[in-house]
């Protein structure tokens, strides 16, 4: 495999999530510049918005003289998602290759890995794997309404559930449901169903409530460290269902917000692969941006 020294001239890796994205710029391999903006996959937000915060991430990186851009984003499903969001970038980069992705190729390049499974855990969850044949395998990454098990998302929905069913078996707030109203600026867990279905409220901001499930869990509520540990279980048999299928032993290298920051569902997610015969597991040490520099050298 060729080595990032290989990479030579400007390269922009960019990560699209469900709620930032983050962009690298590299000069002969090197970061020279890195910032973030909203996030501009349209599964999450309008094409405007996508083109905007495009925009503004380019104003701050530079676009112009480019040789490629290598894009990781949700929700790449097809060679159509993949070109409309390349059409998005392209008039700030005019002439450069841009190869779009799903996010989890970004996470196994940055886990220093060319064949193993990439797990995110981030606002939406899924899992990818490569082996050494070539062979591909996906499991979940459908999204909010049909999957996202064990994500920011997943959580914030839990909690909201959790609530729920406390007010309808007429039990007070406990620390999980006080800090979500609070969080949410409603006094009465019956306010959080209009709340969760109102245009005003979207994935992002449920995703933005499993803080509270964390700290909650942190803190010693049973119920909070049970959801962590579900995370933590459904995210592993994302990745065990994708090892079977390539026949891999490993690695699997879980990556995202949750994944790289939450040590409760790490320990969880480990003991459920260990149970299933899986022990090359690890923590994404850098962020997936900084993988477009093996995968674009695998290109060369």
């Amino acid at each position: 495999m060729p080595s990032d020294a290989a990479v030579t001239g400007a390269v922009i890796g960019l990560d699209i999530g469900g709620t930032k994205t983050r962009g690298v710029r590299f000069e002969n391999g090197a970061p020279v510049a890195d910032e973030s903006v909203g996030s501009s996959n349209v599964q999450n937000v309008t094409p405007e918005e996508a083109a905007r915060n495009l925009a503004e991430l380019f104003a701050r990186i530079g676009g112009g003289d480019v040789a490629q851009v290598y894009v990781g984003a949700g929700g790449i499903d097809t060679d159509d998602d993949a070109a409309a969001l390349a059409a998005l970038i392209a008039p700030h980069v005019p002439g450069a290759r841009i190869t779009v992705v799903h996010d989890t190729r970004l996470l196994l390049a940055a886990g220093g890995a060319s064949t193993g499974v990439a797990v995110i855990a981030g606002t939406g969850s899924a899992a990818w794997g490569r082996n050494s044949r070539g062979g591909e395998a996906r499991a979940g990454g459908w999204g909010y309404l049909l999957g996202d098990e064990g994500s920011g998302y997943w959580l914030g929905r839990e909690a909201v559930r959790h609530s729920l069913r406390r007010m309808n078996q007429g039990l007070e707030p406990d620390e999980l449901s006080s800090a979500l109203l609070a969080s949410c600026g409603v006094d009465h867990p019956n306010m959080l169903i209009a709340l969760f279905h109102s245009p005003a409220t979207g994935r992002r901001f449920w995703a933005q409530q499993a803080r509270l499930v964390v700290e909650a869990a942190g803190a010693g509520h049973a119920p909070s460290q049970a959801l962590m540990d579900q995370a933590g279980s459904d995210l592993a048999e994302l990745a065990a269902q994708t090892v079977r299928q390539l026949g891999l032993e490993g690695p699997v290298i879980l990556g995202g917000g949750l994944g790289m920051n939450v040590p409760r569902l790490q320990e969880s997610f480990r003991a459920a692969l260990a149970a299933a015969g899986i022990t090359d597991v690890r923590v994404l040490e850098q962020e997936p941006v900084f993988g477009v520099l093996q995968l674009v050298a695998e290109q060369q």
